[in-house]
């Protein structure tokens, strides 16, 4: 299935907006919406499609507001390159974040999205360690996710697109390569 959906753009004023809770149980309506995110999510990764649809770039996560959907809905798809868990894949609805580490983490590349096109060099320091409690719309059950370093950074960015941030917020104007003591490189 080639499932094609329109990116928001950062200079989209919606993409600002802090995103709704969404009713459970989950309609068929917001089902559907999540499933065609993670179709189109998974498709990003594939080089045969990124060469039929240029305008699509690779990702490994994406948030129901980058669709033009103010929901709190998000999906997050990659290889580990683990051979006993060689996926991570989430559908989650609501997610919370209920603890995390005062340690922090960031990615040494910097972080991209879909919804920005222009570079913005930097770190973005996140949690290294963040526990988030969702309905998982794959499972349709309620899950709780332990995730730290990359898992960490990853469910961070997803989850502040429903509430209207986007990752160059986090970076020091000043200083954006500023290392903080005690942070981990990813």
């Amino acid at each position: 299935m080639s499932t094609m959906i329109n990116i928001v753009k950062d200079k989209i004023p919606t993409l600002r907006e802090k995103s709704v809770e969404v009713p459970l149980p989950l309609s068929k309506e917001d089902k559907a919406t999540i499933d065609e995110m993670l179709v189109y999510l998974k498709n990003t990764q594939n080089e045969e499609f990124r060469k039929e649809h240029p305008e699509a770039r690779e990702g490994v996560g994406l948030a129901a507001p980058q669709i033009g959907v103010n929901k709190r809905m998000l999906v997050i798809s990659y290889p580990t390159g683990d051979e006993k868990d060689p996926l991570v894949e989430y559908q989650l609805v609501n997610p919370k974040i209920i603890s995390n580490s005062i340690k922090k983490a960031y990615l040494s590349c910097g972080e991209g999205c879909l919804s920005v096109d222009e570079e913005h060099p930097g770190y973005v320091y996140r949690h290294f360690k963040v526990v988030v409690k969702a309905f998982d719309a794959t499972k349709m059950e309620n899950v709780t996710i332990t995730a730290r370093g990359y898992d960490a950074i990853v469910l961070q960015h997803e989850m502040d697109h429903l509430d209207g941030v986007l990752f160059y917020d986090h970076i020091d104007k000043k200083d954006p390569f500023k290392v903080i003591p005690g942070s981990v490189e990813v």
